[in-house]
């Protein structure tokens, strides 16, 4: 052992989480080395995930927008057409300049960082291979970030080709002519609207009675008439029993309410949902113990059973977002270092980046009601905000959910254009306990979309300035 290789923290996973955990520990004087198996950190959101979808649905909406929205606005555009390769194209500028980017964020911050794949050895070891040679490496602290990968169906097995996941469904080099996405979440929906924009006839297949479950059912079925609106079919109450793939399509039998029939797709993407990513890490041989969907199970320090290991990320329980990684490596990286990290979960926001978006933080209605809570509730329609009537951008709707006997927020839902950026306004608030009286009383510009939040809680006691 030399001091090459003996760190206080060794980072295993280049992700959100596992980076910005590195990058925290090397701030609070730790000798941090930080191992991933792409030659380009970033995980799975950088590279197949959060940054090249969102770039292409940004370039999706503006070529919708262009196409059907713009002669309402006194924009005249003939013969509007799309190019496929450039827009992909781009979207990999994206990603490699981001890319560049964290690698020279993280060595500038003292980073030490190896290429290859980690292995577990027991000790405070960790093997990295695959790279120019095998290395041992010795730590402290081992912090496991190795994120999560899409779930497989194992009635309806990814072929790369026709059966995709969420990773191939970025990068299809044509646009479907008939594309089938099983599954009304998040990534579901977020690619039905790239491919719907781009020409494909879509159809959403949800099991559940409604898509977006995190949702009020009301909110919910408000979202699903939007983007019913937009193109967009949907399949609920139904589930997928089979596909028989062929050269060029697949047939899915789906079953709803008993009857059984068959839909044909060009493209078929499975969007059920995400699993822990460890394999090769060795967990079970060194006894570090997971719970029965594969997640390790770890302490409020992050510490799993075994001494010097930690996780954080999709790998533990928790919701499976970038940024809730981000916390939890800052939290862990300040908990080792004697500071008093923490992450309440409950406090982190989900988002769809749609058009409208959907963000939602803490509980829904119904979800308090579970618990027992008594609520009181607050609505605005984004039809009655000026400036989302003069933008165009009046689908959606605003609803917080308030303690009735604190009048504290407990939960906000809002379907709207930007919805990912309003939703910041309200977490603040819910981080200090805010109470809709407090959200209500925040001066909001004018003419802003954020004013239907401020709408939304004055609603709350039924003082709504611009509702009936």
């Amino acid at each position: 052992m030399t001091e090459n290789n003996r760190f206080d923290v060794l980072v295993v996973g280049g992700g959100p989480g596992g980076y910005v955990c590195a990058i925290r520990a090397s701030q609070l004087g730790m000798k941090v080395g930080l191992i991933d198996r792409s030659s380009r950190l970033g995980g799975t959101c950088l590279n197949v995930g959060c940054i090249p979808s969102k770039a292409l649905l940004h370039s999706t909406e503006m070529y919708h927008q262009v196409k059907v929205d713009a002669k309402a606005h006194g924009i005249e555009c003939e013969k509007v057409s799309h190019n496929l390769s450039a827009m992909m194209k781009r979207k990999d500028g994206v990603v490699n300049q981001l890319g560049k980017g964290v690698k020279t964020l993280v060595t500038k911050k003292g980073v030490q960082v190896f290429s290859g794949t980690a292995q577990l050895q027991g000790s405070g070891k960790v093997l990295v291979s695959g790279g120019k040679k095998e290395l041992q490496l010795y730590a402290k602290e081992i912090i496991l970030a190795t994120g999560s990968a899409p779930v497989e169906l194992k009635h309806i097995p990814y072929d790369g080709r026709i059966i995709v996941n969420s990773d191939q469904a970025i990068a299809f080099d044509e646009v479907p002519p008939k594309l089938v996405v099983i599954g009304g979440g998040a990534i579901g929906l977020e690619m039905a609207c790239v491919w719907s924009r781009l020409g494909s006839e879509v159809t959403v297949i949800e099991f559940l009675p409604e898509i977006c479950p995190q949702l009020d059912p009301e909110i919910a079925k408000a979202t699903r008439k939007i983007f019913s609106n937009q193109g967009i079919s949907f399949l609920t109450s139904t589930k997928v029993e089979s596909a028989k793939v062929t050269k060029n399509h697949a047939t899915l039998s789906i079953s709803s309410h008993g009857t059984l029939t068959d839909i044909v797709a060009d493209r078929a993407l499975v969007a059920v949902g995400r699993k822990p990513y460890s394999e090769g890490l060795g967990l079970r041989d060194q006894g570090v113990k997971t719970d029965d969907r594969g997640r390790v199970l770890v302490d409020s320090s992050f510490s799993t059973n075994i001494p010097g290991i930690r996780a954080i990320g999709d790998l533990i329980p928790g919701p499976m977002l970038a940024h809730k990684a981000e916390e939890d490596g800052v939290a862990c990286a300040e908990i080792i270092a004697g500071q008093a990290g923490h992450v309440d979960y409950n406090m982190v926001p989900g988002v769809i980046y749609t058009d409208p978006e959907v963000a939602n933080i803490g509980l829904s209605e119904s979800q308090a009601k579970e618990r027992n809570i008594e609520t009181k509730c607050g609505s605005f329609p984004m039809a009655g905000n000026g400036r989302a009537i003069a933008t165009n951008a009046t689908d959606g709707v605003v609803k917080i959910v308030a303690d009735e006997k604190t009048d504290r927020i407990v939960g906000v839902q809002i379907v709207a254009h930007g919805a990912s950026e309003l939703i910041a306004s309200v977490v603040a608030h819910m981080e200090y306990g805010g109470s809709a009286e407090d959200l209500a009383r925040t001066v909001h510009a004018h003419p802003t979309l954020s004013e239907s939040i401020k709408e939304a809680a004055l609603s709350v006691d039924g003082r709504g300035l611009h509702s009936l």
